[in-house]
């Protein structure tokens, strides 16, 4: 419980801190029209008032028209993020007045240039702020080779225009600079800004389906944990009280007995069921044996335990024994519940650094392989079989561990379960199905 709330508050400040770039980037790109505007588009339109009235309303008019362009780039860049993003596509009528503007301020630019209400210098300075806050948001909704061709497209009718009001060649290539640096100056700091951003969200929403995969995961261990624990039990209660049903109709005490080991059995698997909410239930090996042959035995089936007190058994490593713990759960629960077997046999042994597991009864029939899909231990549906939570819960504990599980007809009327694990795979870890101390 720990480490999930470490790794919440973990995830909290990432986030925070994601979003605070976001906003900083959009900030910036914000603020960028605007302090071109109030320097290369405000400090060469000073020279108009020398140059008289004519001037001084085309300078001003142009100052106010880029103003307005401004806060149209403004509102346009969080819908330009978004479409770069993929989020939502950006609506064309949005560029209808920002690329009317553009071309007003190109014609007041020109206009200067033709009445002389402008140097030459200030000129090449000015035409610095004329695209650019149209071109903040533009560059985001067209690939760059598109960008680059319309901005070049713009540079030639604005050279026109200024050559067809006789600007002088020294001007007009002054102008091509201008140009150029501002069309790369928006490129370069915007679209490299934008794609660093979707990285990051993308990177997050990552993060994001990375938790919501983990508790799909945990849903579907905590589904084949309880399929395993009260799988056993409700068979044995089932038979025990089917037995306690018949015993009382003969008149026979033994009845009482029956269900008092019913109710024992009830109240263990409350406190199974309880054990693997909080996810510590851990299969016990040697008690799992121990149990399987008191069940088996309680229903007439004729149990023998081989290799319980071996290495294969008592020196396994903890996760190894987990597992083959609940294999022996599940093949003795499918044994009750499938068949009519009388003799089973439960073997471990240690060949090739790898502990097998061997459950074999004598129950398979000719409906072997038409069980309920668990397909682990008498008329199961075999290693073919498909479906069944007992197989796949199964066959997931043992792959984790490196393992593997087969189980169908062995010839003779027998049905066997065989299960292997490596020795060395575990290195100690948990087992599957478990929680680390942290994340308790």
């Amino acid at each position: 419980m720990i480490g999930r709330v470490r790794g919440w508050r973990r995830g909290w400040q990432e986030r925070t801190k994601l979003q605070r770039i976001d906003l900083y980037t959009r900030v910036t790109l914000c603020s960028l029209p605007w302090v071109f505007l109030l320097s290369w588009g405000l400090l060469p339109l000073g020279a108009t008032l020398d140059h008289g009235p004519v001037a001084m309303a085309l300078g001003a008019a142009f100052f106010a028209v880029n103003a307005v362009q401004c806060v149209l780039s403004n509102r346009n860049v969080a819908p330009a993020f978004a479409h770069y993003r993929g989020a939502e596509p950006f609506p064309p009528r949005r560029l209808r007045l920002p690329a009317a503007l553009l071309a007003v301020l190109t014609g007041l630019l020109v206009a200067l240039a033709a009445v002389g209400g402008i140097d030459d210098p200030g000129l090449s300075l000015l035409v610095l702020d004329l695209p650019l806050a149209f071109t903040v948001p533009y560059v985001l909704l067209v690939p760059v080779r598109t960008y680059l061709l319309h901005c070049a497209a713009f540079g030639v009718v604005v050279l026109g225009l200024l050559a067809a009001v006789g600007a002088p060649g020294g001007l007009l290539f002054g102008v091509a600079v201008s140009l150029l640096v501002v069309v790369l100056l928006v490129l370069v700091s915007t679209r490299p800004s934008a794609w660093s951003l979707t990285v990051m969200w993308q990177a997050e929403e990552a993060r994001d389906m990375q938790a919501r995969l983990a508790v799909a995961e945990e849903r579907l261990r905590f589904g084949r944990d309880m399929h395993d624990v009260l799988g056993r039990n409700l068979a044995v209660i089932a038979l025990k009280s089917e037995l306690a049903v018949e015993l009382a109709q003969r008149g026979n005490a033994a009845a009482v007995d029956q269900m008092v080991e019913v109710q024992r059995i009830a109240r263990a698997s409350q406190q199974e069921v309880r054990d693997v909410v909080r996810g510590y239930r851990e299969a016990d090996l040697p008690t799992e044996l121990l149990g399987a042959k008191g069940v088996l035995e309680a229903a007439g089936i004729t149990c023998t335990v081989e290799g319980a007190d071996g290495p294969a058994g008592i020196g396994a490593p903890p996760a190894v024994q987990a597992a083959l713990g609940w294999v022996v759960r599940e093949a003795a629960t499918n044994v009750l519940r499938h068949g009519d077997p009388r003799v089973c046999v439960i073997r471990l042994t240690t060949t090739a650094g790898a502990v097998v597991l061997e459950v074999e009864n004598d129950g398979a029939g000719p409906g072997a392989g038409q069980g309920d899909g668990s397909g682990v231990a008498g008329g199961g549906s075999g290693a073919a079989g498909s479906g069944g939570s007992g197989l796949a819960g199964l066959r997931e504990r043992l792959t984790a561990l490196g393992g593997s599980l087969e189980a169908g007809p062995a010839g003779d009327g027998l049905f066997r379960v065989t299960a292997t694990v490596p020795l060395t795979a575990p290195g100690g870890r948990p087992s599957p199905g478990t929680l680390s101390t942290e994340d308790r």
